[in-house]
């Protein structure tokens, strides 16, 4: 499954799994604050800051290199990027300190933690994976300077395919990071696939930011986005030598995760 969609609002997977496992972590803290002991409530919210904030510091050490260039990156957490391990460790540590001297009330807090894990795993278990679909077979498509393209010829290496417009503002942050990386890697090609936008509109845009992407392509009616079964943008494709379709990001990609998907590309 490529994407959670509640109404108008996407999720990729992971970040579903953790918003419905911290609701559902909160709610059984504030039974228990209620039935246990009142002091459940407001250590169950210091525990999901404590594990937010753990599991974000876990991922930037891990990958302190990538942060080094851009350290404001630390703080951008809607990119994604934590270390889960790292995060249970500190709300671990935070609830042994905050129940030192009430052990049966540490031993209530596995209950909420345990729960909120079957959760999520479960969750990431259903939605695991995404169908190995093949490359578009349209023979409709031009790129940026007006050239006949066909994705079936991308087959024969891995392959990464943005899905983007130049309205869409996550699409705008993540620009220049993949222009990046797709400049500077030899392991996959990028190909840059607008949704609906006329040459002029993308050209102005690239030129305005400064941007040059060497392989981008005009898709008008979108069709690529309904091929893949993407519900918004952008959204990173990351495709096997085959031809087929192995993993899906959607939402803005932080570069340790694109990169990390080049790598896994098969």
């Amino acid at each position: 499954m490529n994407a959670v969609a509640i109404g108008p609002l996407v999720f990729a997977p992971d970040r579903f799994a953790a918003i419905l496992a911290i609701a559902i972590f909160l709610i059984i803290s504030e039974v228990l604050s209620r039935r246990v002991d009142q002091r459940f409530s407001s250590w169950a919210w210091g525990a999901v800051v404590a594990f937010v904030i753990g599991a974000r510091v876990g991922h930037v050490v891990t990958h302190a290199a990538s942060f080094m260039d851009e350290p404001w990156r630390v703080l951008a957490l809607w990119q994604g990027g934590f270390h889960i391990a790292s995060g249970v460790a500190v709300a671990v540590l935070f609830t042994l300190l905050r129940f030192r001297k009430h052990w049966l009330l540490a031993l209530w807090s596995a209950l909420p933690g345990a729960v909120a894990a079957y959760v999520a795993v479960f969750v990431l278990q259903l939605t695991a994976g995404a169908p190995a679909t093949p490359l578009p077979t349209g023979d409709n498509y031009v790129t940026l300077a007006g050239e006949p393209f066909k994705p079936t010829d991308l087959k024969g290496r891995p392959v990464v395919i943005n899905l983007w417009a130049t309205w869409c503002p996550p699409c705008r942050r993540e620009m220049p990071m993949m222009a990046d990386v797709a400049a500077t890697n030899d392991e996959a090609m990028f190909v840059f696939v607008n949704q609906g936008e006329g040459r002029e509109a993308i050209d102005r845009y690239l030129k305005t930011e400064n941007l040059k992407l060497d392989h981008v392509a005009l898709d008008s009616l979108g069709e690529f986005g309904r091929h893949y079964a993407v519900p918004g943008l952008p959204a990173t494709l990351f495709i096997g030598s085959d031809g087929t379709l192995q993993s899906v990001h959607m939402g803005e990609i932080s570069r340790e995760a694109l990169t990390e998907g080049v790598r896994n590309i098969q």
